[in-house]
């Protein structure tokens, strides 16, 4: 009798001791509803996007019709040539998020970022001025030693995917989500995803990997069968990253904006699985997210919302403690845009409303179009020059009171930076 007590607590020793092993490991780790950091502790996200750096959109340049990457890409071209739009987007990227823009999210309280990116920085399209081979991963990796210096999580949301995921300007794409009925689409997402998924495997600030952002709209006649075609797509992508890492959790958004998850009904595949979902308007109640809460307790894995804003202070203060009383942690959108609703505010140069958003809203479908509408080139080059130099967070304006409304701390001076109410 004396042996076999012995023995069970041996086992039970062992078991103890396994479970510290793995929850030493570095990585952040799923226990129901809750995410667990290494020690030990509950996280419930809180933070923001960095949208627009990685994945351009329209009107956050103040742009209406012209509002995804490669209509902003093509309407420098038209202006300016290719050589200054390139040179535009290398400014762009480099002054867009710095180290001073990661230091100053934390110290608002942030514990993790969202990092929108395109599929095209991984592979030899063209994007964003270059050709060939990226700088997709050097960003990446500024970005992680920036967030592992103020500990900080990060979650790498691949936005735009090949073939186009949403059907609409987000994913970059053309109008439809042809992601879903090409094979050859398909295969590239899930080569990209193995790809990243091998050079960070062992990265423990990653917290995440989100394999696509608000798949399948809902303007299309036949999305009932496209949403069917999501959980596989999700699948095969799941075992490209198994194949190489097993240790980070995978992201899995809704269709219809990340808002209808009927149609996820399977989560025994993978052990490491979460749900993402996303809301802008709409009642500032439990209520309005009910359908939310209901599919994240009836599979037990956690639910985090991964974009929300645009809206009044009142809305954002009140459905801020309507996430944390739920257990849904959150990343608000956007960071840093023209104008207001985000954290930095960019400053619109003199002239950029009258000379490139012109240009942007006019109609350019033809080449005569091009010819008649294309503005002074150099006034247009200087104007790309400002506004990339007010991209800096030393020339951006904090929004304290929309920071706030996001659950966020007070504003806290940085070094070399005046602090602007």
């Amino acid at each position: 009798m004396k042996k076999a007590f012995v023995y069970l607590f041996a086992l039970l020793l062992m078991a103890c001791n396994v479970g510290k092993q793995n929850n030493a490991n570095g990585f952040v780790t799923i226990n129901g509803h809750d995410l667990i950091k290494p020690n030990g502790e509950k996280l419930l996200i809180q933070g923001t996007n960095l949208g627009n750096w990685l994945n351009p959109e329209g009107y956050m340049f103040g742009f209406g019709r012209t509002n995804s990457a490669w209509m902003i890409d093509l309407m420098m071209k038209e202006a300016v040539g290719p050589d200054a739009t390139a040179e535009f987007w290398q400014q762009f990227k480099d002054n867009y998020v710095t180290r001073k823009d990661i230091d100053f999210i934390a110290n608002q309280g942030a514990n993790t970022i969202r990092l929108p990116f395109n599929y095209k920085l991984f592979c030899d399209e063209d994007y964003m001025g270059q050709t060939g081979k990226k700088d997709g991963y050097a960003r990446i990796d500024s970005v992680i030693t920036w967030c592992k210096a103020n500990n900080l999580y990060l979650i790498l949301d691949m936005h735009d995917c090949p073939g186009g995921q949403t059907g609409d300007n987000i994913d970059d794409g053309h109008g439809y989500p042809w992601l879903f009925e090409s094979e050859k689409c398909q295969q590239q997402f899930c080569n990209i995803w193995r790809e990243i998924a091998y050079r960070y495997r062992s990265e423990t600030t990653i917290l995440g990997y989100e394999l696509m952002n608000e798949p399948i709209a809902h303007y299309f006649a036949n999305k009932d069968s496209l949403y069917q075609l999501l959980q596989p797509v999700y699948k095969k992508a799941v075992e490209a990253i198994r194949q190489v890492d097993k240790n980070h959790i995978i992201l899995l958004g809704g269709a219809h904006w990340n808002s209808f998850f009927w149609m996820l009904n399977d989560s025994t595949y993978d052990d490491k699985l979460m749900y993402t979902c996303h809301r802008y308007g709409g009642p500032a109640t439990k209520e309005a997210i009910t359908h939310y809460i209901n599919f994240r307790d009836s599979i037990n894995r956690p639910m985090y919302m991964g974009e929300f804003g645009h809206n009044t202070m009142e809305w954002q203060r009140d459905f801020v403690k309507v996430l944390k009383e739920n257990n849904i942690g959150y990343t608000f959108w956007p960071y840093k845009k023209v104008d207001e609703s985000c954290m930095m505010g960019i400053k619109r140069p003199e002239g950029w409303d009258s000379i490139v958003v012109k240009y942007a809203e006019t109609s350019r479908n033809t080449y005569q179009e091009w010819r008649e509408a294309r503005p002074n080139q150099a006034q247009f080059r200087q104007l790309l020059k400002q506004f990339a130099e007010n991209c800096r967070i030393e020339n951006c304006k904090p929004q304290a009171e929309y920071i706030q409304s996001m659950g966020m701390g007070k504003l806290k001076k940085q070094k070399g930076e005046k602090v602007r109410k």
